[in-house]
């Protein structure tokens, strides 16, 4: 069965005004539908990542540089990953409608290439 990541973009402004009591609620949801998800054999792995902490490394003519990135300033940032398993990509995108994520932000789905 294929393995799909799904990168959950969001705006870091969406969770500014939430109280400590809607972002426990929020990540309630979160850990309910992971949990049915692993139940169903659906999700293999996630996490959210860390706010503000990226690096982003960069090669140019034999030199590497690391620099600080993604910014949270930006418009967008992906807050957090899942490697799910699914049938087909449209069995993905029906594991993905039920990701709480829909409500806060966006879901790119992206198939894993195996060699």
């Amino acid at each position: 069965m294929p393995n799909y990541l799904f990168l959950l973009h969001e705006n870091p402004a969406a969770f500014a005004k939430v109280s400590p009591e809607e972002m426990q609620a929020i990540i309630q949801k979160y850990t309910k539908w992971k949990k049915r998800m692993q139940r169903a054999g659906v999700v293999v792995g996630g996490t959210k990542l860390q706010d503000g902490t990226g690096r982003v490394l960069r090669q140019k003519r034999g030199k590497t540089t690391v620099t600080d990135g993604p910014y949270t300033e930006g418009r967008e940032v992906i807050g957090g990953v899942f490697e799910v398993k699914a049938k087909s990509f449209d069995a993905a995108v029906e594991a993905a409608r039920e990701c709480p994520h829909t409500e806060y932000g966006v879901i790119q789905i992206r198939a894993v290439e195996i060699h």
